[in-house]
């Protein structure tokens, strides 16, 4: 378990590494960030954004899409992947949305994740950036790095990895940590291939140090 002092560290570093912590989806309406996320699953949100223009044209509000068909939403949103299934829950969804919630986006967990095709992942997006509530995002990016760091035990469970960041991440930082967490990835800690001489975050990182980068 990382130090306080080192979890603050990490912390403050990111803040000067990626000064905005802003989502990568583009929306404007609540229920799009909501929509975009789910198109998000095994796709990046590079292209989530280049089809969410389109379907949010196509179906400007939440009764446009309880009335479309999972095949007219497949047939925008096809090359985000598994786009069949993703296509029937934005229907579903949009549906229970206004049947259940008056057309309002509900801001807690439960009822997030009761919504059809919403996991926990989705749920803490939306907390965090729509409600402003402690949140965090444990997607692939968030998981690889925070186990590489030492702030998890290196788990590849989301919820795992959520439960162990909630106890040493401080609630009020946890959202824009995870945006950090995204950016950190794209940038720097990749997959495969990691930039650890030049990342600011060695210092703390044990996998700078089991790999002895100075």
């Amino acid at each position: 378990m990382k130090r306080k002092s080192t979890v603050l560290r990490i912390i403050e570093n990111l803040k000067i590494l990626y000064p905005e912590a802003i989502c990568s989806l583009v929306y404007e309406k609540d229920y799009e960030l909501l929509f975009a996320t789910r198109l998000s699953a095994q796709c990046t949100d590079a292209r989530v954004n280049m089809v969410t223009p389109e379907l949010f044209a196509t179906f400007p509000t939440l009764e446009s899409f309880a009335r479309a068909t999972p095949d007219e939403v497949g047939a925008i949103i096809r090359s985000c992947g598994l786009y069949q299934t993703k296509a029937r829950d934005l229907v579903a969804c949009a549906k229970v949305l206004i049947e259940q919630h008056n057309g309002i986006l509900p801001d807690t967990m439960e009822e997030l994740t009761a919504l059809p095709g919403i996991g926990r992942k989705t749920a803490n997006l939306v907390l965090g950036d729509i409600f402003h509530k402690p949140a965090i995002v444990a997607d692939t990016h968030c998981i690889r790095i925070t186990g590489r760091l030492g702030l998890t035990d290196g788990t590849k469970d989301p919820v795992s990895t959520e439960k162990q960041l909630r106890a040493v991440i401080p609630p009020e930082e946890g959202s824009d940590f995870c945006h950090r967490m995204v950016l950190h990835g794209r940038a720097v800690c990749m997959a495969r291939n990691p930039d650890c001489t030049n990342c600011l975050l060695k210092g703390d990182c044990d996998f700078a140090k089991a790999n002895k980068i100075k």
